[in-house]
């Protein structure tokens, strides 16, 4: 029984019945409304929906009618559809059926139901116009009808279908060719999703990026679910898919504009807890050896103190510095990005610190054979360069020579720079969200400052880039740069 009292009040006003489906599935309980409806008694016609297929729909809506049924039952995929029943003066009436959740109103049913509102429109009218309207929603809405028939081994498009995928209306569509009509790398969804629609009887409903006859790459939402027979065995698949290119790719314009916001949220946050924490320690520390300092009267302890000072001084100088090379990247990246070779940066850096690579017996193998040259600002490549070979040379493994190897390489249309040690590692298990972090250090080393990998990230990443790291202690680290 239905929950919501005014609307089940409703329902006895107007000419809807109703089915209530059961967790048997062979069974349903049909409304006194239906069988008034249709001028039956429940003597003259049992509750089943194999009898309903046989005897009492009309052939034209028996196929989509049980699909859509099954679905719903078995699926849960809720439906609406335009269907003819046989009165008891054999005449046929037109309903327009529809499930719980295509109703306009929640009827808050634990249950499933499947309503049918009569409509006194004649129903060949009602078809001609269904059809009318059918062509101009899916012109308008650049969505496309298949069909693939297991039996016949045939496949099947509309003609929206055809127009989207840019095909002449002569081409026969066919399942051994359809790889083709999606990109590379979204062919394993398409065909698991199609394999278990297939095989299990899953409906799908996902975004996937397909490829038309004139090679033009689209994102597609595509929709599937399969064709049942009348012994509720799966003999084919039934879709549509909708060109959401414009959509999407400003969903994933978007999404990048809320990432890079998010970047530069989390780097000023860090920039004011330097500047709020740093700076505050040092002015902190002045103040008091300038109070020590008045109070003091010896002159050798007034000395000492005078040298603490300097060295406090040193120090905020040098925050001072990093935190303005932090704000000349974000004021620089506007610089323009000339051609720059990987080699010709690559010596430049090993030039400038060739006396560290030489005492630590250092070898550096490069190989820039497949992308050789990136448009970008020389001076952050040859700083990216430089921080992550002397990084490696710092950190190498005592146990061994330092072995740095750089390759560039093309993936998915992106330029990538990888850079690779033999060193000491990280344990990002414990440092993994602290590796790019101001400050943070991971070894033990007398010189390790803690800048050059934020500096690294904020360089790459004020050019659109982004750079992650994978690293085994003992073992070594990889630094990738997607440009």
């Amino acid at each position: 029984m239905l929950k919501n009292e005014f609307f089940n009040n409703v329902m006895q006003d107007f000419n809807t019945g109703y089915w209530q489906l059961h967790k048997n599935p062979y069974v349903e309980n049909w409304s006194d409304k239906f069988y008034e409806i249709l001028g039956y008694s429940k003597k003259d016609v049992p509750p089943n929906f194999d009898y309903f297929l046989e005897h009492l729909l009309h052939k034209e809506d028996v196929d989509v009618f049980r699909d859509n049924f099954l679905n719903y039952r078995i699926n849960n995929v809720s439906f609406k559809q335009h269907i003819k029943i046989l009165n008891k003066n054999r005449k046929y009436q037109l309903f327009r059926c529809a499930t719980n959740d295509e109703l306009p109103v929640n009827i808050k049913a634990g249950i499933r139901f499947l309503f049918f509102f009569e409509t006194k429109l004649e129903p060949d009218k009602t078809i001609k116009k269904d059809n009318f309207y059918y062509k101009e929603t899916a012109q308008m809405t650049s969505t496309g009808s298949w069909h693939v028939d297991f039996r016949k081994k045939e496949s099947y498009w509309d003609f929206e279908t055809y127009r989207i995928l840019e095909y002449p209306e002569d081409y026969k569509p066919s399942l051994k060719d359809s790889a083709n009509y999606y990109t590379e790398d979204c062919r394993q969804l398409a065909a698991d999703s199609f394999f278990n629609c297939a095989m299990m009887g899953t409906p799908f409903s996902t975004e996937i990026k397909m490829v038309t006859a004139n090679n033009r790459e689209f994102w597609a939402r595509a929709i599937g679910k399969p064709v049942y027979n009348e012994n509720k065995e799966i003999i084919g698949i039934r879709g549509v898919f909708q060109d959401i290119d414009d959509i999407k790719r400003k969903e994933v314009r978007l999404q990048k504009s809320v990432d890079i916001i998010a970047a530069q949220n989390s780097r000023l946050f860090n920039f004011a807890h330097i500047v709020s924490h740093n700076l505050r320690s040092h002015t902190s520390n002045l103040s008091l050896l300038a109070q020590l300092i008045e109070d003091i009267d010896d002159p050798k302890e007034k000395e000492e103190l005078i040298k603490e000072v300097k060295t406090i001084s040193s120090n905020l100088n040098t925050t001072i510095e990093h935190l303005n090379e932090i704000v000349t990247i974000q004021t620089n990246n506007k610089q323009e990005r000339v051609p720059v070779k990987f080699k010709d940066a690559l010596k430049l850096v090993i030039n400038g610190i060739s006396h560290m690579i030489s005492i630590s017996n250092c070898q550096i193998r490069s190989d820039f054979s497949q992308v050789e040259k990136i448009n970008y600002i020389p001076a952050y490549l040859e700083s990216i360069l430089l921080n992550l070979i002397t990084n490696a040379i710092k950190y190498k493994h005592p146990e061994r020579d330092p072995v740095i190897t750089i390759k560039s390489y093309m993936e998915k249309g992106s330029t990538y720079l990888k850079v690779s040690d033999n060193g000491r590692g990280i344990d990002l298990s414990l440092f993994k969200d602290k590796v790019f972090g101001m400050y943070k250090t991971f070894h033990y080393n007398k010189d390790a400052v803690g800048i050059g990998l934020f500096l690294t990230k904020n360089q790459v990443e004020s050019l659109d880039g982004t750079i992650n790291v994978e690293s085994e202690v003992n073992k070594g680290t990889t630094f990738t740069i997607e440009f």
